[in-house]
């Protein structure tokens, strides 16, 4: 018997040790996979177990057409925070996406090594402030010195300021995701545009933009999913405190579906048990979710149909 024929398949299977460390890794990271499922599966449990209350509860004539939010009223006009937040939402991307994409377009195409590494940590830092110190900041800076300068009538909190707010808010998410999807444009596109004798610019908005259109997309898109999931900037700015009149002024203090939320959540102790005002949180929280949910396929859809591999 030859020395090749010696080997017994066992002596290549490795340590046993080594199985056993690889094992529990295994095990582990299978485990926190299943843990934050499970934990997705409770949250839409919950949600829905309450929402199913507040809709078997709830007078649905008095969903639409009530011109008002008044949940201690037990009158509960949908369209009065769908308005609201989606005014807010619009406002914080006319704002949000031309600065945060202008920033990820200098830092991918323009800005030298040196510059990049101190000015993206800089612009990052605005997604490091605490929601609510941007929601007194919109209240006391914004709607007085901004709003009020540029809208005469505007009233001291409304729901352009939070609207503001918001778009300060999403700005280094839109620049973070945008300026991955550009610097994955590969540079072989950029040389052969240059090699034509295009312009910088004309590269950039002909070549580089064009062929990270997806990750834009989808850029804008989470975006988006995070000005109408935010709370506490359109709590504090939006001038409504727990109830508002519908108006498609945005000058005016209205109620978005997150504040309508805190609000309820924050006088829970009145409200619990008092017909479907404290179950309403958990339908709007539902509404919420089935919205986000279907910007979020949105945009995988739109991802995957017009992503460009090179």
């Amino acid at each position: 018997m030859t020395a090749a024929q010696a080997w017994d398949v066992s002596e290549l299977q490795g340590s046993p040790k080594r199985h056993r460390r690889e094992a529990i890794v295994r095990g582990t990271v299978f485990s926190a996979a299943a843990l934050s499922i499970l934990i997705s599966v409770l949250i839409v449990y919950a949600l829905l177990f309450e929402a199913l209350s507040f809709m078997r509860e709830v007078d649905w004539s008095t969903t639409w057409g009530q011109l008002g939010w008044f949940p201690r009223r037990n009158i509960f006009d949908l369209p009065t925070i769908l308005v609201a937040t989606f005014s807010v939402t619009a406002i914080a991307m006319l704002v949000a996406t031309p600065l945060g994409l202008a920033a990820a377009i200098y830092l991918s195409e323009y800005a030298n090594p040196r510059a990049r590494r101190v000015l993206k940590p800089i612009l990052e830092i605005l997604a490091g402030i605490p929601s609510v110190v941007l929601g007194y900041f919109a209240l006391r800076f914004i709607a007085p010195n901004i709003v009020s300068n540029l809208f005469s009538g505007a009233a001291p909190a409304n729901l352009a300021a939070a609207g503001i707010g918001v778009g300060f808010l999403t700005i280094p998410l839109i620049a973070s995701i945008s300026e991955d999807a550009l610097a994955a444009v590969p540079r072989s596109l950029r040389e052969a545009s240059s090699g034509l004798g295009a312009r910088k610019i004309s590269t950039t908005m002909r070549v580089v933009l064009p062929a990270a259109l997806s990750g834009l997309t989808a850029a804008f898109i989470v975006a988006v999913s995070r000005a109408i999931g935010e709370t506490m900037v359109v709590f504090i700015a939006g001038g409504a405190a727990d109830s508002a009149l519908r108006s498609f002024d945005p000058l005016e203090p209205g109620l978005t579906m997150t504040a309508a939320m805190a609000s309820v959540a924050s006088g829970t102790d009145n409200v619990a048990g008092e017909g479907p005002a404290f179950q309403s949180l958990f339908f709007v929280g539902l509404l919420l979710f089935a919205m986000t949910l279907v910007l979020n396929l949105i945009a995988d859809r739109f991802v995957r149909r017009f992503r460009q591999e090179y």
